[in-house]
């Protein structure tokens, strides 16, 4: 697959050992054209117990028994890409589209979402400049090495695309606009920063946060990562931390106005096994989507912290094997109660096993397992046990 088509897709193969060649290349005079994607769909079921409000909860409780069946975490992609050496640079571009399946995991009609469009510029001596549409920099690296990025994970619906461990170990790195810079690769370590578009902090019905508009604050984000990628004779590994600081605005008065979080994480692949683990903390942040659930009604934010281990193993018949577990951890701010605010969610975790097989070069089945529970302030739960099958094709 080609290296500029980004995170995602290649991000997935990458991560989760598919194969990653190209797509279909396309020369077109000083153009190289590269078509790439993916296509995938999963029968879930699922059946929760429990009766708590959890505001924020990741799963659904009430006894409900449901199925569904659409696109894992990772949507359906397609993927159109140009690039040439232009003036001693090297310029890209990508657009692509993300359909959904027939049903989405809400239980909705599938949907379509546009989650890239940007060009890059730059040389492998002084690096590259991105200008567009394209996943987030903070936590980007926790969600390409979580292992249901070829799979389902937590069923609950993300339009699209399902939750993964989105929400129980890591949070969403959002597709966002963005003027990002990344340094070139210098024996391995390698450095981005990025002028993001910004959210403001908006609220789950009945959390007791500040409701605010959501997407085009008055303020953009600041994002950045570094990372280490090593080999020692058998052994590979990477290293990488990341943060996000953004001034909350859209009108909003707060007593804490800049949010702001931080992640470690380290993957390590020795003989045949891989071990992932990976930690956040954050203020005003939220504890699944970026910003939500980040500050109470009175402007205080509240501070958050999760992360989630996870251990792989290719069998003999190429089936890799894994297991992981992750929570998310959301605190009352300073003046928030119980009795005032009991319902907001205080731990979202997951615990999941699943298969992930190479049929082919490009063909993978997928059979998951997960057990999620959400628990809120007063230490109410609601559990969720799912499981899925289906397979994920990258051209």
């Amino acid at each position: 697959m080609n290296k500029n088509i980004k995170l995602a897709v290649a991000g997935a193969v990458l991560a989760l050992s598919a194969s990653a060649n190209a797509g279909i290349i396309i020369p077109a005079g000083e153009w190289s054209v590269d078509l790439s994607g993916n296509v995938n769909s999963f029968y879930s079921q699922s059946k929760g117990s429990g009766s708590a409000t959890v505001a924020g909860g990741i799963a659904s409780g009430n006894g409900a028994s449901v199925n569904s069946q659409g696109t894992g975490l990772l949507p359906n992609f397609l993927s159109l890409s140009g690039t040439t050496r232009q003036n001693d640079l090297d310029v890209t571009w990508l657009i692509s589209i993300q359909p959904g399946g027939d049903k989405g995991s809400a239980g909705a009609l599938g949907t379509q979402n546009n989650r890239q469009a940007y060009l890059t510029f730059g040389d492998k001596a002084w690096g590259s400049v991105k200008l567009g549409k394209d996943l987030g920099v903070f936590a980007s690296d926790a969600i390409l090495n979580d292992m249901t990025l070829l799979g389902v994970g937590a069923g609950a619906g993300l339009g699209n695309a399902t939750y993964g461990r989105i929400g129980t170990g890591f949070q969403y790195a959002d597709w966002k606009s963005q003027v990002a810079y990344t340094t070139p690769n210098m024996n391995g370590f390698q450095a981005t920063a990025a002028l993001t578009q910004g959210w403001n902090a908006t609220a789950t019905t009945g959390a007791n946060s500040l409701a605010t508009t959501n997407r085009g604050g008055a303020n953009p984000a600041y994002e950045g990562k570094a990372s280490y990628s090593f080999v020692a004779n058998d052994v590979t590994g990477k290293v990488w931390v990341s943060g996000i600081a953004q001034k909350i605005g859209g009108g909003t008065t707060t007593d804490d106005p800049v949010a702001s979080a931080a992640d470690i994480g380290a993957n390590v692949n020795v003989a045949g096994f891989g071990l992932t683990g990976y930690y956040y903390g954050g203020k005003g942040i939220g504890s699944t989507f970026q910003f939500l659930d980040g500050y109470s009604a009175a402007g205080k934010a509240r501070d958050s912290d999760g992360g989630y281990v996870q251990l792989t193993y290719v069998l003999p018949t190429k089936t890799k094997a894994g297991i992981s577990w992750g929570q998310s951890n959301l605190d009352l701010a300073t003046g928030e109660t119980k009795a005032s605010n009991g319902t907001l969610l205080k731990t979202n975790e997951m615990t999941t096993v699943g298969l992930y097989h190479p049929l082919t070069k490009h063909l993978n089945l997928v059979a998951e397992y997960s057990h999620i529970s959400s628990e809120n302030q007063n230490g109410a739960q609601n559990t969720t046990n799912s499981g899925s099958l289906g397979g994920i094709i990258f051209f």
